[in-house]
């Protein structure tokens, strides 16, 4: 047979065809073998996690957060139960006229709109803010995850709470979830203390999920004691794992569930009845001064003020109050836009902790400081006398052997000079306390002539200053606390590009010019005084204890320093007229600290004793020792009326006090901003909180009064 016969031969088109085709077949072979290899080789274990975490879900349940108590278990920050409406989706009836009818009952008892807006208005807000409707955002809810409940309206009060939850039971989907909310019984009283909760920052978003809080749910302590004690307060979230269908439904337990840990319970040092004294005489005396320039035809004069009471012997701050406070119990469930942009932008900052963050110049009560570090160097003896005229003139000098001409002699003058223009006339160092010669503590600071060669000079006068507590934190237990200022010629160099001048050395001497506190180093400056030299980290945390009642970190006093003992002031040679370190240290005798002791109790028992008043201290019936204070200051509202200048500066009021004498047991201190003389204002506030401590201590002791009267 012929290979050229027709019906033999292969059609080269039909093989041309067989050979796409097959080739065809095997490239999509090849593309689903790679794409199977892709998808279950290569990713298939991410694929494998995605579809295990779609089937799992991990719910977190919130810890309850740590109660806050005062020293007698009286509760100054709680949780109470907060009403949240929800909707779950999956749970709404078939029918959607029993749904209409479900969400109109609603919209009459909640005061929401049944439809309002759109789903993607819905998308754009936090849950629970005022703006969709309720349709909207159930619709939003079951297109995300239908066996989710949906809040609709948060914080309603309990009887509606309740009334909806009894309504629910024919409302199929419609509950009332119960969540934690903050409560301050004590309110404004203690805010400055206390602090308040807010939301999760979102700068510190990643670090709170890391130890299991949940963004956009729980809250965080954002000022006082909720913040500083956040760890000890916040307990440990639970967590647990459950599979979950398509919609979202839970079917079973994947793994055991752990369970929440509550925060422990802190007791403070403060005593809320003190505290509501403190407060009460504080808010009263600036009120009534105010009234007082107000009847005279002038604006009110004090814009705020503060007081601390504490115990010396163990540093427990027993009361801190302030003017003007805010009321934490706004910030409780939200935090109002309106409400912290009034108390923000108010320019008295209530919510400053004016103890602790406030600077101002302290005044005389910094005299503490140049008595004891001009007695300690023997820059003055006991009974070396002074001349303390009304006024002297000193040579304002910027560096060593300048020339005192005309031209550069400055008056100062005496805080007495205005009503007694000769002065105090001959003082000695304890009159020098009790009186609060300015003429006096310039000569021990700066020296004068042949009557005091050497003075105290700026860099010793340092040296004390920050051994009784001044130019740094004390320590306490809130954030916020602010430095204070002991200044000197390098920081004068650094950060004013100017020479510290002699002037500057006189005026440091008597708590002026750039010297700054904050109230609490100036009570802690007393305090050391007042506990013989010994000064104690003072504290707001009496005790730490768990939810079952368990003591976790029991009440230690802690010593900072004793300033008898420790070797803190470093010593300097001043024989060639200038002082230069010796890298030597050296402690505070006791007997100087006795003798500051002695001349603030000669400032209660001296007829021309600053606190021998019949409003502050005089024929009290325990013996009181202490220290007012008249700062002059300038600021914006100062300097907008032209009182920045000899004569005319506005003034701080202050006051120190500590009792019984000879052990004491309590130390005050009350500032008023632009108060005035301290004799006159501050001293009052100090005088009435000690007579509520004596009778508070009275009561507990079943005596019928109080030995203050």
């Amino acid at each position: 047979m012929s290979n050229n016969d027709p019906e033999n031969r292969a059609s080269p088109f039909a093989a041309w065809r067989y050979r796409i085709f097959f080739g065809a077949i095997g490239l999509a072979a090849l593309i689903i073998v790679g794409r199977l290899f892709l998808l279950q080789i290569i990713q298939g274990p991410s694929w494998t996690a995605q579809a295990e975490e779609n089937r799992r879900r991990t719910t977190n349940e919130p810890a309850a957060r740590g109660l806050i108590y005062d020293r007698n278990g009286y509760a100054l920050a709680r949780n109470v139960p907060s009403y949240n409406v929800v909707i779950t989706p999956a749970f709404l009836p078939d029918d959607i006229g029993d749904v209409q009818s479900i969400y109109r009952q609603l919209s009459e008892l909640t005061g929401l709109p049944v439809n309002q807006g759109t789903v993607e208005d819905a998308k754009n807000v936090a849950a629970c803010v005022e703006g969709p409707g309720i349709a909207q955002l159930v619709e939003l809810g079951e297109s995300n995850a239908p066996y989710n409940a949906v809040p609709i309206k948060c914080n309603v009060d309990e009887i509606l709470g309740m009334t909806i939850r009894q309504k629910a039971v024919d409302w199929p989907g419609v509950g009332v979830e119960i969540q934690p909310t903050r409560e301050y019984p004590t309110g404004s009283m203690t805010a400055s203390v206390i602090g308040f909760l807010g939301p999760i920052p979102e700068n510190q978003a990643a670090e709170y999920e890391d130890q299991g809080f949940v963004i956009n749910r729980d809250k965080v302590g954002y000022a006082g004691i909720e913040a500083s004690m956040q760890d000890v307060l916040a307990g440990q979230n639970g967590t647990g794992v459950a599979e979950v269908d398509v919609a979202g439904r839970e079917l079973r337990n994947i793994a055991p569930p752990v369970p929440a840990v509550p925060g422990n319970n802190v007791f403070l040092t403060i005593d809320a009845r003190l505290q509501a004294a403190a407060e009460a005489i504080l808010v009263q005396e600036i009120d009534e001064w105010n009234q007082f320039y107000i009847r005279d035809g002038k604006p009110p004069r004090i814009s705020s003020g503060t007081a601390v009471v504490m115990n010396p012997k163990t540093g427990e701050v027993l009361a801190m109050v302030q003017w003007p406070s805010y009321e934490n119990n706004r910030f409780a469930r939200i935090i109002p836009e309106y409400y912290y942009r009034q108390v923000s932008q108010d320019p008295r900052h209530p919510m400053l902790n004016y103890a602790i963050s406030g600077e101002y110049p302290p005044g005389s009560v910094y005299k503490l400081t140049t008595a004891t570090g001009a007695l300690n160097e023997n820059v003055v003896t006991l009974d070396q006398e002074i001349k303390a005229p009304g006024e002297i003139k000193l040579c304002e000098q910027y560096y060593p052997g300048e020339p005192c001409t005309d031209a550069n002699q400055r008056p100062f003058r005496d805080w007495i000079y205005d009503t007694n223009p000769e002065g105090f006339g001959v003082v000695t160092f304890l009159k020098c306390i009790a009186w609060s010669s300015n003429v006096c503590f310039y000569k021990l600071g700066g020296g004068y002539k042949d009557e005091i060669p050497e003075g105290l000079g700026p860099l010793r006068h340092g040296e004390y200053a920050r051994a009784l507590g001044y130019g740094a934190p004390t320590g306490i237990e809130l954030y916020g606390e602010s430095d204070g200022l002991v200044p000197s010629p390098q920081w004068k160099r650094i950060n004013l590009a100017e020479n510290w001048s002699t002037g500057d050395t006189y005026i440091s001497s008597v708590g002026q010019g750039y010297v700054l506190a904050t109230p609490m180093q100036v009570l802690m400056s007393a305090v050391t005084m007042a506990n013989s030299g010994v000064q104690m980290k003072p504290t707001l945390i009496r005790q730490i204890v768990d939810s079952a009642g368990n003591v976790v970190q029991p009440f230690t006093p802690t010593v900072h320093w004793d300033i008898t003992k420790d070797n803190l002031v470093a010593v300097y040679d001043c024989s060639e007229g200038f002082c230069v370190p010796t890298g030597e240290k050296k402690n505070v005798s006791p007997d100087v600290v006795g003798r500051v002791r002695e001349g603030m109790r000669l400032a209660v028992t001296s007829p021309r004793g600053t606190l021998n008043r019949p409003e502050s201290f005089a024929n009290y019936p325990i013996a009181v020792a202490g220290k007012t204070g008249t700062a002059e200051y300038c600021d914006d509202v100062a300097r907008s009326q032209d009182r920045c200048k000899f004569g005319l500066w506005p003034t701080h009021a202050w006051t120190v006090a500590f009792a019984p004498y000879d052990d004491p047991e309590v130390a005050i201190l009350a500032f008023a901003y632009n108060g005035g003389e301290g004799g006159s204002v501050a001293a009052p506030i100090v005088r009435q909180i000690m007579d509520a401590y004596f009778k508070i201590k009275a009561i507990d002791s079943g005596q019928e009064s109080g030995g203050g009267g």
